[in-house]
């Protein structure tokens, strides 16, 4: 039994801690004059204030510094002290990210909507496509709206775009580029490009290169999250998340949360040739929770290459993917329980409403159905069961037999029930690290590095050198056939 390997569980101990402490696990992604990052979205949410010490000196106090500043920053915002160009107070903020820098605060602003009571709107751009930005822009006013820019080096090439079209249609109104400094913040650490878009460096939140992106919702990332729902319950949300790391810390293997679902998730992947895990949420506040962890899981351990340098021969991440219950049960549940597929799925969901309508009718109807999916996935119905079923609803002879497999369920699938008492930030907080520690336990199984993400560059690479070429309508011969071919024809249908 995996629990009962001792020289497995030393080995877990040992990589914990080395994340823990500030040793630089992520080793393939190597800054000047130094090999490879810390790992330490953990010291975001280090509620405890115990030094973490990286190249020499604790990294607390700097964590800290932002904080507070992110604190002053949400109270002027939602109290009104900060004033547009025209003296009107922020309505709606927008932020403008990519990945990490809008998946996580997306999934997180959406998941606490009934804790937002007296902070502005929060929209979200990240998508490279204008329609994202022009829809989005459609439905605000310049006067009250202020721009979120999160990028750490202010130069990716989606978010900065999509800034520079912000600004431009914020000029529109405002007429005055001395007004950008009222509507325009930046997460980032690069202030002489910040400085040159007309932010004012006082108001650029800084994170650091042992934040990783997709674990950076913690950071200064979070702004909107705590512009939304307030500062005090951004604290608790780094709470429930510090309150889930001591837990991962503390707790014996046999009832460490984390660790029991990293196993589980190898075991299938690896014994079973599972390729996919649902993550099913049973709350509609929850609805973008699979989606962020799309990226979490299989950003982080979509990987063939060892930490060794060698190609694994065997399975690594699984796809992951899901929607809110009890939507998927009209959609692709089928597939969960008669497909031919073994699919893990976890189901999630609070015991407590935050909507607790027509005396609570509607939640206990989606407890039943929770209850009801992971009951059915265990269970089964077998043959005579079906049977029993058919013939007490008259049929009988060769119709009932020939209906009579297609009634059939195997069960034997797998699943994890996860019920909490509501859905808290607190609360919330302590699910994502949950995950973001299996994730970690589960590359340390599988003997890669969890946090560089290599596999995203090569498509950056060539869409630089695709993009000068969709400049004329001349044609391309520098590419493969069918590249050559897809250029070609969207020159001559693009107007």
């Amino acid at each position: 039994c995996v629990i009962e390997n001792y020289s497995i569980w030393f080995f877990l101990v040992h990589a914990r801690e080395q994340m823990f402490s500030g040793e630089k696990i992520n080793f393939t992604e190597v800054l000047p004059q130094t090999f490879g990052r810390a790992v330490l979205h953990i010291a975001l949410r280090n509620r405890a204030n115990t030094p973490i010490v990286v190249d020499g000196k604790d990294v607390m106090p700097e964590v800290n510094r932002v904080l507070e500043k992110m604190k002053g920053f949400c109270h002027r915002v939602r109290s009104g002290a900060w004033k547009g160009f025209n003296g009107k107070a922020i309505t709606d903020v927008v932020n403008i990210g990519i990945g990490g820098s809008d998946l996580g605060p997306l999934m997180v602003t959406e998941a606490l909507k009934p804790y937002s009571k007296g902070g502005p709107n929060v929209w979200f751009v990240s998508n490279i496509d204008g329609t994202h930005m022009a829809k989005t822009l459609a439905q605000l006013n310049a006067e009250t709206t202020l721009f979120i820019i999160a990028s750490k080096t202010f130069t990716t090439q989606e978010t900065i775009t999509n800034a520079e079209s912000a600004k431009e249609w914020f000029l529109k109104t405002a007429n005055d580029t001395s007004a950008v400094a009222k509507h325009f913040v930046a997460l980032s650490t690069n202030a002489p490009k910040v400085r040159d878009f007309g932010i004012d460096t006082n108001n650029m939140f800084e994170f650091w290169d042992w934040v990783g992106g997709r674990y950076s919702l913690w950071s200064a990332i979070g702004l909107s999250i705590a512009l939304h729902v307030g500062f005090d319950n951004f604290e608790q949300l780094l709470a429930g998340a510090h309150w889930m790391d001591q837990h991962f810390c503390s707790a014996p293997l046999e009832q460490n949360a984390p660790v029991l679902l990293a196993l589980l998730g190898v075991w299938y992947v690896n014994f079973f040739q599972a390729e996919t895990h649902a993550m099913l949420p049973y709350d509609q506040y929850m609805h973008r929770f699979a989606a962020y962890f799309q990226q979490g899981d299989m950003e982080s351990n979509g990987k063939y290459i060892t930490k060794s340098g060698t190609r694994v021969n065997y399975h690594t991440g699984p796809i992951v993917w899901g929607e809110p219950g009890t939507n998927g049960q009209h959609a692709f549940y089928q597939l969960i329980h008669q497909g031919t597929r073994m699919i893990p799925a976890d189901f999630l969901i609070p015991a407590q409403s935050q909507h607790p309508i027509r005396d609570n009718l509607h939640h206990k109807i989606l407890m039943a159905n929770f209850l009801a999916q992971t009951e059915a996935l265990m269970k089964g119905k077998t043959s005579e069961e079906a049977r029993k079923e058919l013939e007490a609803s008259g049929m009988s002879g060769d119709a009932l037999d020939k209906l009579l497999p297609h009634k059939v369920f195997q069960g034997n699938k797998p699943s994890n029930s996860i019920i909490f008492k509501k859905l808290t930030p607190f609360m919330l907080g302590a699910l994502v690290a949950m995950y973001e520690h299996k994730i970690f336990v589960q590359g340390v199984l599988w003997n890669i590095n969890s946090y560089d993400q290599w596999g995203v560059e090569l498509g950056k690479q060539l869409a630089k050198k695709i993009e000068p070429e969709l400049q004329d309508d001349s044609e391309v011969h520098t590419h493969d056939s069918s590249t050559n071919g897809l250029i070609t024809f969207f020159k001559k249908n693009r107007t």
